[in-house]
């Protein structure tokens, strides 16, 4: 049976986005709604983090140090910790509800993110890819929540999900191009379960998926067959990430925003978890500049 542990005791509003540093060995995570990027240290247990001016919903590292973001008003670059940030372009700009969300960049250096509109009463999300020319392309629109970005091991398949459908979707993936085809369902959850959140994908291409209000997270085979679902001590999981020196621990965000109730049913809701697993994670792309 799998064992579940707290990595960090803290009460994050919304944490997601974690993501192994494996030159520096620690782990970036969100929480977006306090406009925090975080990075902590699972040998020292330092946590350290920056705020910012408004939210970040998901980043990736950069070569030789920095990040990509996606923030509330578009994608940013920074060169290091504690650097200024540059703006490079905001595709939502007309969309004033919107922000980023869940991202992730391809073997070639491209960073894929993708939006979240809250008030929900029409699909007006989108899914852009940032290319090695700064420029971002719309890549699929009609979304409520964008979430679930990753790519196969041998970087030929593409998935995401729109949150609220409970679908993750599978595509076809030209990582020569960029270009995303053949859209599929993956996996359909049943309604009212919980929702596949942010995902990791191990070696062997099994998607890992955190189901958010679902306290659970799932490991689906490349056929999107379930073969194993973990409970959670918290009911609103939100992304996972492999890390540690052999990438075998998985690190688990969580919402710690919540009903009261919930809250006094999962105390630890906010917290950043860590389990040990068989399979070792891939080591996360950069972003190309």
């Amino acid at each position: 049976m799998r064992t579940i542990e707290i990595a960090l005791n803290t009460k994050a509003a919304l944490g997601e986005c974690p993501r192994w540093d494996e030159k520096i060995q620690v782990l970036y995570w969100t929480d977006i709604t306090r406009c925090q990027l975080h990075r902590f240290d699972p040998i020292s247990q330092q946590d350290e983090y920056l705020t910012f001016q408004e939210e970040i919903g998901c980043f990736s590292l950069r070569p030789y140090g920095g990040f990509v973001l996606a923030m509330r008003s578009g994608f940013y670059l920074t060169s290091g910790w504690h650097t200024k940030i540059e703006k490079i372009c905001d595709p939502e700009a007309h969309l004033t509800h919107n922000r980023l969300n869940d991202g992730r960049c391809d073997a070639a250096g491209r960073f894929f993110a993708g939006s979240y509109y809250p008030p929900k009463d029409h699909s007006e999300a989108n899914l852009w890819q940032l290319n090695t020319q700064l420029e971002a392309n719309l890549v699929y629109d009609n979304l409520l929540t964008t979430n679930g970005i990753g790519f196969s091991p041998d970087n030929k398949i593409f998935y995401y999900s729109n949150s609220p459908e409970h679908i993750i979707y599978q595509c076809d993936y030209n990582i020569k191009t960029g270009t995303v085809s053949n859209k599929r369902i993956f996996h359909e959850f049943p309604h009212g379960q919980g929702r596949p959140d942010g995902c990791a994908i191990d070696i062997y291409g099994n998607y890992w998926s955190a189901l958010f209000e679902g306290g659970r997270l799932v490991k689906l085979n490349p056929q999107g067959k379930i073969m194993e679902e973990i409970p959670t001590p918290v009911h609103c999981p939100s992304m996972v990430a492999f890390g540690g020196e052999d990438l075998k621990t998985l690190f688990i965000t969580s919402a710690g925003e919540r009903p009261k109730t919930e809250l006094t049913q999962y105390p630890n809701s906010g917290c950043l978890f860590k389990m040990r697993v068989d399979t070792p994670g891939i080591i996360e792309h950069r972003f190309f500049m």
